[in-house]
């Protein structure tokens, strides 16, 4: 990473992609930028030290750390992150890459049949709650219940997930 021209080609490979996934972290455009150029700041300065083998697995574990360690040093609680982390799966459950999905599956296969079918309807048909009230025969009150109580559920099983954050976000689309 001595080279100008190596690094420079790298932070602009990357910068985009760490920033959207310092973003799903942090919900702060600045903050995320701001993570990222530290990143890319302390890789130059330590250029001659680090010997790095693979350099997107660093650069986004070095973008993670980072994230941590500022809501360490402002005393934030590690769970804001995880419940970030839990929002963006489930916000973008159809677009989780097929191999993460087959994790989510193996949690909705926890749910009970009709919650899970109900939250299917939801997140993957993207049918609204009068659609699935309708179809289901059952109370839009019922399919809400179903919707909160799936949510939940999933949820409290991502937060032993949360260590996949960094590969759900690197196999996403930006």
């Amino acid at each position: 990473m001595n080279n100008p021209e190596i690094f420079e080609k790298t932070y602009t490979q990357y910068w985009k992609k760490l920033t959207a996934f310092s973003y799903t972290m942090t919900q702060d455009n600045d903050l995320s930028q701001n993570i990222v150029q530290d990143v890319f700041v302390d890789l130059w300065e330590r250029k001659s030290e680090v010997e790095i083998t693979a350099i997107e697995p660093y650069l986004f574990r070095a973008v993670k750390n980072q994230v941590f360690k500022h809501y360490q040093n402002n005393r934030f609680d590690k769970t804001i992150l995880e419940d970030k982390f839990e929002d963006y799966v489930i916000d973008h459950f159809a677009t989780i890459d097929p191999d993460v999905m087959d994790l989510l599956y193996s949690l909705l296969d926890k749910l009970p049949e009709k919650r899970k079918e109900v939250l299917l309807m939801y997140k993957m048909q993207n049918m609204t709650i009068d659609q699935i009230a309708d179809e289901l025969g059952i109370s839009k009150q019922t399919v809400k219940n179903q919707i909160s109580s799936g949510l939940k559920q999933l949820r409290a099983g991502l937060k032993d997930l949360a260590w996949l954050a960094p590969y759900i976000i690197l196999h996403q689309k930006f």
